[in-house]
C-alpha cells in the first residue's frame, strides 16, 4: 500500500519542479484533480512512482510538457453552451454597445475557442473594431496554439450546430477555410485580441474591464482560492462590469455582496459594490 504521506511528499516534489524549472504553478489547484492528471501520465508511460516522473521531467523538456498539457486539459468548443452565448447577446451585448470602446478579458482561454466565439459574435454585432480582447492562460504551449486558429476540421458539424444555437446571424463556414483536415479561421478575427501568459493565482490583475470571461476554470482551484480570484475579478472590472462564469460554478457567499447575478441558471453576474 503507498503511503498517503510519501504519496503526498511526492506530488509536491513534483509541482515544486514544475514551479522552479517551467514556470508554472499548479501548487494550489485542487489535489484530487492533480494526482489525477499524474496517475494519468504515469499509466501513459508505464511508470511505478511519482518520483520516476518527477525525475524525467526534470531531465526531458518534452516530458514535462507532456505532464503540462495533461494537467491544464480543458474541454473546450466553439460556442460551448450556445445559451450562454445567446444570453450574452440578449442581456450584455446591448450594454456593450453604449460605450465607446469595450475592454473584455478571457481568464483561461485554453487554445482559444472561446475567444473566437466572442470575437465573431462581436463583429455581428458591429462592435469588434471597437473591442480590446485579453486573452490569457497559465501554459504558454495552449496560447501558441490559440494563436493560430487552426483546428481540426471534424470539430466544425458541432461547432456549426453550436453557433446556429448561440444566435450566430451568417454562414458559419464564412469564418474559415479548410486544407488538409484542418480549419483556418479568419485571422482578422483576432486583430483585436492580445494573448498573454498569466497565473490567476500569482499574477497582478489587469483593471478596467467592462466583462471578464473565465469559464470552467475556477473549478480546478480549491474553495479558498476561488473567493480569493472572484474578489480579483470584482477588482478588475468597471463599476457594473459583468463577469461570466462556467455551469458549474457560482459566486460563493463571501462573494455575494460583490456581484448580482444577471443569469443564474448561465452564470451571469454584474459587479455592484465599490472596490475594496
Amino acid at each position: 500500500m503507498i503511503d498517503q504521506a510519501n504519496e503526498e511528499l511526492e506530488i509536491s516534489l513534483l509541482l515544486t519542479v514544475l514551479k522552479q524549472k517551467y514556470d508554472v504553478d499548479y501548487t494550489n489547484y485542487r489535489s484530487a484533480y492533480i494526482r489525477r492528471r499524474i496517475e494519468h501520465r504515469m499509466r501513459f508511460l508505464g511508470l511505478q512512482s511519482i518520483t520516476s516522473l518527477t525525475n524525467q521531467i526534470i531531465h526531458d523538456e518534452q516530458a514535462a510538457r507532456a505532464l503540462l498539457k495533461d494537467i491544464s486539459i480543458n474541454v473546450t468548443d466553439m460556442f460551448r453552451c450556445p445559451e450562454f452565448f445567446k444570453e450574452l447577446k440578449k442581456e450584455i451585448i446591448p450594454i456593450l454597445k453604449t460605450y465607446p470602446s469595450i475592454r473584455i478579458w478571457h481568464a483561461g482561454c485554453s487554445s482559444g475557442e472561446e475567444v473566437l466565439s466572442m470575437a465573431i459574435i462581436l463583429k455581428e454585432e458591429g462592435i469588434l473594431s471597437r473591442t480590446s480582447i485579453l486573452a490569457t492562460d497559465n501554459n504558454e504551449d495552449v496560447l501558441e496554439l490559440a494563436k493560430r486558429a487552426i483546428f481540426p476540421a471534424n470539430r466544425l458539424r458541432d461547432w456549426t450546430d453550436n453557433y446556429t444555437e448561440a444566435g450566430g446571424e451568417e454562414s458559419f463556414s464564412t469564418y474559415y477555410d479548410v486544407k488538409y483536415n484542418q480549419a483556418k479561421f479568419d485571422e482578422s478575427l483576432l486583430d483585436r485580441v492580445t494573448f498573454k501568459k498569466h497565473n490567476l493565482l500569482d499574477d497582478l490583475y489587469p483593471k478596467d474591464f467592462h466583462l471578464i470571461v473565465c469559464r470552467n476554470v475556477l473549478i480546478y482551484f480549491n474553495e479558498e482560492n476561488q473567493r480569493k480570484v472572484v474578489h480579483k475579478f470584482h477588482l478588475s472590472l468597471k463599476h457594473d462590469g459583468f463577469l461570466g462564469l462556467g455551469l458549474k460554478e457560482s459566486i460563493k457567499r463571501e462573494n455575494l455582496g460583490e456581484f448580482k447575478a444577471v443569469s443564474s441558471r448561465f452564470k451571469i453576474y454584474e459587479k455592484v459594490s465599490k472596490d475594496a
